[in-house]
């Protein structure tokens, strides 16, 4: 006799199977104060089940401390208490929380121009940015600003959630003119998936249900975008990129030979018997062998964790990238990039600096900081040539600030000069590897965040009058 299997109840096996082949999702939330952002996650944590119940019980009893009537949602996500003292969101916070069809991790970051490094910090690495406005104001210089650091850090996806429409009747004028007003802008800054929704966070209007109150919009609730808005990336179409973050050699009595190279693979396929060159240094060889906790595979894909064992003994060390022989990769000594300040001491030219670009840590030199970009007006401020008048020690620590310095929270472009060749990957192509760090070498203090290549802020930068060049004053400065 034959049994359908399809009647019988999920084992927990089944159950935990299912869970790790569910899609993971990283989204970036972004809202002017009081535009409701911390009640839109809160609502969206508790709407999906995702609220623990003893977390559920303390908000509880903070809403009936504060005066009672309905659970404030927002409590749920303003963990600092100068957050709930103010009732704005200051940090990055991380929520955690899934459905039957895919798995989120939530970037909650703050709004107000103060925390423009916590924004870009917390949307580094998201797929779909959330862009909250308010129904009764529109869009906002705030607004535009989120929008405009989304498309700086590549966000391919961004959702408009158009906010308190109980407060304007669910007015569907008032929803278009807002949609029709983001669209237009963020089609200049070059974001152009955009989905809008209109919704109540505080009712929960088609954040997770469908609301009744909405029937001239189509469209999906904001849930049902989340789980549908498509991230997978083709692997095989990817450049594969292998930063080694340790060399494996046990010399054991039972592997006394061995020697593997283990890292994340960053994008791409890689296979037993592919040809690979090993950056900077060029030296060549084939894969012989990837190795994992679970056992050897013939092929790997990113965002796995292996280690490749090679055919020859070529030097590989730490911070060495492993990448397709016969390839085009950029490898040089002079970066150039976008940064986000992220210090409280203000940038120095010439001052030595350390770059973490992948796992690889090399000493530079801050050359350049020729731009600036506005985030209020999307307007760059071109610097032309370097900054001779003000170059100083790195040790100054005078309280006035150059005025071509970035400081905190300031975009910018820079040029770094490395002490050592490195891999120099676009950020537009290639997020994963395109990203660094400026560290201050004395205290390890993170100076900046930055993008190799150009960026949003290099289209916005006006075409430079003939004749322009720049005044290589370190040249020869040597490190």
């Amino acid at each position: 006799m034959t049994t359908d299997t399809s009647t019988l109840p999920a084992t927990a096996d089944d159950t935990a199977t299912d869970h790790a082949q569910r899609d993971l999702l990283r989204l970036a939330t972004a809202g002017s104060v009081d535009d409701g952002k911390s009640t839109l996650i809160g609502r969206l944590l508790y709407d999906t089940k995702s609220v623990l119940a003893d977390q559920l019980a303390a908000v509880e009893a903070a809403t009936a401390a504060r005066g009672g009537g309905a659970v404030d949602l927002a409590l749920l996500t303003d963990g600092l208490r100068s957050e709930r003292e103010q009732g704005i969101t200051i940090d990055v916070a991380y929520r955690y929380f899934s459905t039957a069809r895919r798995a989120f991790v939530l970037a909650d970051t703050p709004g107000h121009v103060q925390y423009t490094r916590n924004m870009v910090t917390g949307a580094s690495t998201a797929e779909l940015a959330i862009v909250l406005v308010d129904a009764r104001k529109g869009v906002l210089e705030q607004t535009r600003r989120h929008a405009t650091i989304t498309a700086l850090l590549g966000v391919p996806h961004v959702v408009l959630a158009v906010n308190k429409m109980d407060l304007v009747d669910f007015d569907e004028t008032t929803f278009r003119t807002i949609a029709d007003d983001f669209a237009q802008y963020a089609a200049a800054i070059g974001l152009t998936d955009v989905q809008a929704v209109p919704l109540s966070a505080l009712d929960g209007d088609n954040v997770v249900d469908r609301s009744a109150r909405t029937p001239w919009y189509d469209g999906p609730t904001l849930l049902d975008h989340l789980e549908s808005v498509p991230v997978d990336r083709d692997a095989h179409t990817e450049a594969f990129r292998f930063p080694v973050q340790v060399v494996i050699r046990p010399r054991t009595p039972e592997h006394p030979d061995y020697r593997g190279y283990a890292g994340r693979i960053a994008s791409g396929v890689v296979r037993v018997g592919d040809e690979v060159t090993v950056l900077p240094s060029g030296k060549a060889s084939t894969i012989t062998g990837i190795d994992t906790f679970d056992g050897p595979l013939d092929e790997a894909h990113a965002p796995q964790s292996v280690t490749l064992r090679l055919a020859d003994d070529v030097d590989v060390a730490r911070g060495d990238v492993l990448v397709p022989s016969g390839s085009t990769v950029t490898v040089g000594q002079d970066l150039e990039g976008t940064v986000c300040w992220l210090a409280e001491r203000r940038s120095v030219l010439g001052a030595r600096v350390l770059v973490r670009i992948g796992t690889r840590t090399v000493r530079a030199l801050l050359r350049e900081v020729n731009a600036r970009l506005d985030v209020d007006t999307q307007t760059v401020e071109v610097w032309d040539g370097v900054d001779t008048l003000h170059a100083v020690d790195a040790t100054d620590t005078s309280s006035d600030v150059a005025p071509r310095a970035l400081t905190l929270n300031a975009i910018g472009r820079v040029k770094v000069r490395l002490a050592e060749p490195v891999v120099l990957d676009d950020y537009a192509e290639h997020r994963r590897t395109g990203g660094f760090l400026l560290v201050d070498p004395a205290d390890g203090t993170t100076l900046a965040a930055g993008l190799v290549g150009p960026t949003l802020l290099d289209r916005l930068t006006p075409t430079p009058p003939p004749g322009a060049h720049d005044d290589d004053w370190l040249a020869g400065a040597g490190i």
